[in-house]
């Protein structure tokens, strides 16, 4: 369960305030892939940073039970001067996972070859992704959060990382950020729409991505109207 309480969330940017959330109350269900809608801007990367605890809300807070995932696939944390072998392990321990396993899995999954024992600073950003995903694949969560992750390399890894996430997700919940509607409806079975700092919910994917839709066409969907 992740539930948000009062949640607050404003920027200034250039003079100009940016609501993310404006009391935002909402829980998001339990064991559930929920997709995660909004049009550019709308602060979806925001939402899922505050839920994974990276970034502070100004106002309310987040209650989650079970194991939640930090953003699937982010690559900011690794130790440039380690190798993603040694990246892998370090992340393993944290978790209470196997490392030998956990290391095995990343080599095999990301695909790297001999960078997979180089330092990560000597790895492309592409490389940085997949290594980080992998990592990200090899940890059980209860929760995922999925901010455009399977965007990551070329069409044959895309397809892999949309498999093993739905492999995952088979009895883990999700919160996924995408503007791919296809990847939402294979993923998720409902989702939320951001907008104006508002969340609104709906137990089917395909309502959520018709009200999206609406935003994206400059007009609301006929049950708002």
């Amino acid at each position: 369960m992740i539930e948000l309480r009062n949640l607050r969330k404003l920027f200034s940017v250039n003079g100009r305030v940016k609501i993310v959330a404006r009391n935002i109350n909402f829980t998001f269900p339990t064991g559930e892939s929920v997709g995660l809608l909004g049009r550019n801007g709308a602060g979806k990367s925001t939402l899922l940073s505050m839920i994974a605890g990276t970034i502070a809300p100004d106002g309310g807070e987040i209650i989650s039970t079970g194991r939640v995932s930090w953003p699937v696939g982010f690559a900011g944390s690794f130790h440039p001067d380690m190798t993603g072998a040694q990246n892998t392990k370090f992340v393993a321990r944290i978790y209470g996972v196997d490392t030998d396993e956990a290391v095995e899995f990343v080599r095999e999954f990301a695909g790297l070859g001999q960078h997979f024992h180089l330092p990560t600073r000597t790895y492309s950003s592409g490389m940085k992704s997949r290594l980080a995903f992998g990592i990200s694949m090899a940890i059980p969560f209860d929760t995922y959060l999925i901010d455009e992750v399977t965007a990551v390399g070329d069409a044959a890894f895309s397809a892999k990382s949309s498999a093993i996430l739905k492999d995952r997700l088979t009895t883990s919940g999700a919160i996924i950020v995408s503007h791919a509607m296809p990847l939402l409806k294979n993923l998720c079975t409902s989702g939320v729409v951001l907008e104006d700092g508002r969340v609104f919910y709906y137990p089917r994917i395909e309502r959520a991505i018709e009200h999206h839709e609406h935003i994206m066409s400059g007009s609301l969907p006929p049950w708002m109207r």
